[in-house]
């Protein structure tokens, strides 16, 4: 006997009494929500990534070390790790709607007093509490349940979609905020960041997010009552594990396979994320080309994120997407062992930024799929919280084994092997038991 949920929630009906029509000029509404939050999650992780653009900008006028603003990033990202179950909890509670704007206005106050601040323990306080706490309510954690909520079928394109917004926001705004740099200061270059968030993103996400579809009479993924089978509300089962709190999600199997999977994503995207141009350096590679190539690996990453979703992601079991995400990590790993300097870091960027941010939507998805909607903010916040930890962590220890053995490989064996494990893992989930998506099927052969 297999629980069911009311996705419509007592959908409001025109005067004839049939159902609104959830389309408005062709296009369905959720794909309006999808827009406004690609731009909240290109803005808010443009942020965080262009926090080693300013570092020598800051190295130079607080006259800091670069060991001292590396411990204001490590402490930013155990606070945004921190934040992730809080703000999905709240999001399952008040609305994405909610927590984004707050999150957005937070974020854009917080990077303006960054732009006032007259000495490095200013600045240092505004990034690692109220910007690293905010910057995890404009991100992926409390957009899971709101899509979930307007998309079923089409769930792992539209957190597809949203999740290269990430990659586009490391790809352009970096290099806009580059350009402002070299054209003024660092101060105006985060108060246009800034700027945009408060001027821009935030009325977006105020006039177009709403929580749920039934909030303007329609149905998740723009059916119609033709199309669910007549006027009355259609029905989602939900999966054998579907919880009423997200701790019983503990309980099961699936969780920790989904956990440790994530605190693998994790620490591989967290040392590369800081340790890349490092890397290069000691390959001889310049500072220009490592840039280069990162930007290369954003642009992979944004690439097959999309083709994954739109073409792949709803057609596949969603294990394994995350089987092969992981394996290609690992042999983007395995080039910066076996070949040479710049083959190396050109063949990594092209192959590991296929995979990147891939497994966000995947990871996601399947978490609101073997769990439920009901909670799907919480337990999404809590595998964000070990992947950001997990990564803050890694980077603390890539650092300390390069001034050990005085090179990198040692670290790239270990995430090799760490991402050898993950893409086992994955495999070994069994979603066509565990997983909503199946129910019909499953129900239809009983």
């Amino acid at each position: 006997m297999y629980n069911c949920e009311d996705v419509t929630g007592g959908a409001r009906v025109a005067s004839d009494g049939a159902p609104r029509t959830a389309r408005q000029g062709g296009i369905f509404y959720g794909w309006y929500i999808v827009a406004a939050v690609f731009f909240m999650v290109f803005v808010s992780i443009g942020f965080r990534q262009s926090y080693g653009l300013f570092l020598p900008s800051w190295r130079e006028e607080f006259g800091v070390s670069i060991s001292f603003l590396s411990t204001v990033a490590f402490v930013g990202w155990m606070v945004n790790g921190v934040a992730q179950p809080v703000v999905g909890g709240l999001a399952d509670r008040y609305g994405a709607r909610v927590v984004g704007c707050v999150s957005i206005g937070v974020l854009g106050l917080s990077a303006i007093a960054m732009t006032l601040s007259f000495n490095i323990w200013v600045l240092a306080f505004f990034y690692a509490t109220f910007a690293s706490f905010a910057n995890a309510g404009a991100m992926f954690t409390p957009i899971t349940p709101l899509i979930a909520r307007w998309f079923v079928r089409k769930r792992g394109a539209a957190l597809s979609i949203i999740t290269a917004g990430g990659s586009g926001g490391a790809m352009l705004l970096i290099p806009f905020a580059a350009y402002l740099l070299d054209l003024a200061n660092w101060r105006v270059a985060l108060a246009v960041i800034a700027g945009i968030m408060l001027v821009l993103v935030l009325p977006l996400l105020l006039v177009v997010v709403r929580n749920r579809p039934a909030a303007m009479g329609l149905r998740p993924d723009g059916d119609t009552a033709a199309m669910t089978g007549g006027p009355q509300r259609p029905q989602i089962f939900d999966g054998p594990l579907a919880v009423s709190h997200w701790r019983q999600a503990y309980r099961s199997a699936p969780m920790w396979q989904l956990t440790l999977t994530y605190v693998v994503c994790g620490i591989t995207t967290a040392i590369i994320a800081v340790h890349f141009v490092s890397f290069a350096k000691t390959e001889g590679i310049n500072e220009k080309t490592a840039a280069l190539a990162f930007g290369l690996l954003s642009f992979a990453n944004m690439s097959s994120v999309l083709v994954m979703g739109i073409f792949i992601s709803d057609r596949v079991q969603r294990k394994n997407s995350l089987t092969v995400i992981y394996a290609v990590r690992g042999l983007g790993f395995l080039a910066l062992l076996v070949m040479p300097g710049t083959t190396g870091l050109w063949v990594f960027a092209v192959v590991a930024g296929g995979s990147w941010l891939a497994t966000v939507p995947q990871t996601s998805a399947l978490t609101a799929e073997v769990y439920g909607v009901r909670n799907v903010g919480s337990i999404t916040g809590m595998l964000t919280m070990v992947h950001m930890c997990a990564g803050a962590l890694a980077v603390l220890a890539a650092g300390l084994t390069f001034d050990y053995f005085g090179s990198y490989d040692p670290v790239w064996v270990v995430s090799v092997v760490l991402l050898a494990g993950a893409s086992f893992l994955a495999w070994t989930l069994r979603e066509r038991e565990v997983s909503a998506r199946y129910m019909p099927m499953r129900l239809a052969e009983a």
